[in-house]
């Protein structure tokens, strides 16, 4: 199962994505100085986890595709998705335990403690994301709060590892930090925008699969907080619905926070955080991660 997940032979093809956490994390290990073999345990437990939190999602919001193959919950069923991402949860912190032959105790026991943290908080995320689907209203700032923990945990540990694994000193390490934050933070606005206005083929799910089962995103929790109008009505009277919406239903909402300017206001979102990427003295970095959410969005 754990083959198939990652599409390993003989269940190819190997999964799309762009490895952007492990990427992240020895790209700053090697621009800051360190070995590339410091980072590798420490990439691939990142990764590990990463893909963890990926198939028990898929099982909490029934996504039955995700990059254009099945989920492992639709092939071999909830319970052994469960026990699944389990194993994969347990692997990740074996994997990084292995980082102490390079890094000597202190920096290894330093590393575990911070993806330990960030797997709790992104527990945290995945509550919030969870409560909200029955909630009638969400405010921004609650949504920011929930991706905050859900998504840009992983992102801020990641970047926090790759100087660790260099073995910088605290302040740098918590400068990475405040990078990996901000553009987790950008980077879940985009995947927002993506799930209602990108195709299916790009995305590898239902097109907006979000909205047909009422999550909260940004565009809406950002159309929900303007003045009344018959557009917002549209939002609203959708999300009071508490059940899930059919295809006609997800049209109009479309069409409403297109209305409302919710496309743009979100793409706005995203640059606010990316202005703390363009500030940072990393520019080996810094290109990479403007360069990962350069693609337009439609």
């Amino acid at each position: 199962m754990l083959a198939y997940h990652f599409g390993y032979p003989p269940h190819g093809p190997a999964r799309r994505g762009k490895r952007l956490r492990p990427t992240m994390l020895m790209r700053i290990c090697e621009s800051e100085g360190g070995p590339i073999e410091n980072a590798l345990d420490a990439a691939a437990a990142v990764e590990l986890l990463h893909n963890y939190s990926l198939v028990h999602d898929d099982i909490e919001d029934r996504d039955e595709f995700r990059h254009g193959r099945r989920t492992l919950w639709s092939v071999y069923g909830i319970a052994q998705a469960v026990n699944t991402g389990d194993a994969m949860c347990a692997l990740s912190f074996l994997t990084l335990m292995r980082a102490k032959t390079l890094l000597g105790p202190t920096r290894a026991l330093d590393v575990i403690e911070r993806l330990h943290g960030a797997h709790r908080t992104m527990c945290d995320g995945q509550s919030l994301d969870l409560q909200f689907e029955s909630e009638p209203h969400v405010d921004l700032a609650d949504y920011d709060v929930m991706i905050a923990c859900k998504t840009a945990a992983l992102f801020e540990a990641a970047c926090a590892l790759g100087a660790c694994c260099a073995g910088a000193d605290a302040e740098r390490v918590e400068g990475y930090a405040k990078v990996g934050r901000a553009y987790g933070m950008a980077f879940q606005v985009r995947d927002d925008l993506l799930g209602i206005w990108a195709s299916a083929d790009r995305t590898g799910k239902a097109v907006a699969g979000d909205l047909l089962r009422r999550k909260w995103s940004f565009p809406v929790a950002w159309a929900l907080a303007r003045p009344p109008s018959p557009a917002r009505e549209v939002v609203a009277a959708a999300y009071r619905s508490q059940r899930a919406l059919d295809s006609t239903e997800v049209a109009r909402v479309v069409e409403a926070l297109e209305e409302l300017g919710a496309r743009e206001a979100a793409m706005r979102a995203v640059a606010e955080p990316m202005a703390v990427v363009e500030r940072h003295p990393n520019r080996t970095l810094r290109d990479y991660l403007l360069e990962t959410l350069a693609e337009p969005v439609g």
